[in-house]
């Protein structure tokens, strides 16, 4: 690449991390603090998990792609391990939308069971055991399959000369063959085959229920179906995103550097990053729990910016609202018409 073309690539990367950043962190603050009881419901647990994944995505694997382009020079286990965490954390978003699917699914088909089932506790074991198996998987380099031996002999070369480690870059420590075998079909696309068979199933049944239920049952049903296209849309956008970087992957695999040009595989990691700027739009377009709750943050966020500013007719509405809220609470609940 062209120092332009890698300017225009870091700035880019840049601006994704501070989206990232921004959009995941408002998701967290919408659904922990703007709506009531969420974190009681399964879907919304997973939600957060996922969030925090791409939120995560902003603050260290976005800042880790672009140092471990050569930028850094680190000892190879080091620069192994900063290079797995990408991978833990595509993991645990792929795990998440997977828990999300599956949550989805068994809501829609044992509806009697699925209270005394998708407890808090078991939710948040789910989360738990989502976030457990990303770590074994993502680190799973760690344990032997990796592809530093060319850098590491580099690294006694350039140590026996000088005190410099030679420079870190991903597919110096990541081999090929584990990220298309493993990571690409077992890690990515199976979880993926299985989430298209679970929401297939989900829109037929719903179909389903939608032609035999009554007027009364339909509009749940409804809501229902809107809530489960949108986040078959946050599946097929991960998909749209992420594998082309994994079918270049493929093609360095089979066909050798030459097949996929440095600006090509830039714009496909640009792109798999994007994904977790894009989300939090999403949530924010479709799901009305959610668009509630970012009106409620921002409408207080642009509250107390005025009373910070000096608005005092903002400042006195607001300890109003207070005082009246104390003496409704105080007077057992009752207040004067």
């Amino acid at each position: 690449m062209t120092d332009w073309s890698w300017v225009a690539y870091t700035v880019l990367e840049v601006l994704i991390a501070f989206a990232c950043f921004l959009g995941n962190a408002l998701v967290v603050c919408a659904v922990c603090i703007g709506i009531r009881d969420s974190l009681r419901e399964p879907t919304f647990c997973f939600l957060v998990s996922l969030a925090v994944a791409d939120f995560l995505v902003g603050v260290a694997a976005v800042p880790l792609a672009v140092l471990l382009d050569g930028w850094v020079s680190v000892t190879p286990d080091l620069c192994l391990l900063l290079s797995c965490v990408v991978l833990v954390l595509t993991q645990a978003s792929v795990l998440s939308l997977l828990a999300i699917s599956v949550d989805r699914y068994l809501r829609l088909h044992i509806p009697l069971r699925y209270k005394a089932l998708a407890t808090q506790r078991r939710t948040w074991m789910a989360v738990s055991v989502c976030w457990t198996l990303s770590c074994i998987l993502g680190f799973t380099p760690l344990f032997g399959w990796r592809n530093y031996s060319s850098l590491t002999s580099d690294f006694t070369n350039t140590s026996s000369s000088s005190s410099i480690s030679p420079p870190c870059t991903f597919l110096s420590v990541i081999s090929l063959p584990f990220m298309v075998y493993f990571n690409f079909l077992g890690c990515v696309m199976a979880p993926l085959l299985v989430m298209t068979l679970l929401y297939t199933r989900i829109f037929r049944s719903l179909q389903g229920h939608l032609k035999e239920s009554c007027p009364q049952a339909q509009a749940s049903l409804l809501r229902e179906k809107r809530l489960a296209c949108s986040l078959a849309l946050v599946l097929i956008l991960f998909a749209g995103c992420w594998i082309p970087l994994h079918l270049m992957n493929c093609l360095l695999l089979f066909q050798g550097p030459q097949a996929v040009t440095r600006g090509t595989l830039y714009t496909g990691i640009l792109l798999s990053h994007a994904n977790s700027a894009v989300n939090p739009v999403v949530y924010a377009c479709r799901i009305p729990k959610i668009q509630q709750a970012y009106s409620q943050i921002w409408r207080r966020f642009i509250v107390r910016l005025n009373c910070f500013h000096g608005d005092k007719q903002v400042c006195q509405s607001i300890k109003g609202s207070r005082a009246n809220h104390i003496e409704t609470c105080g007077s057992g609940g009752k207040s004067t018409p």
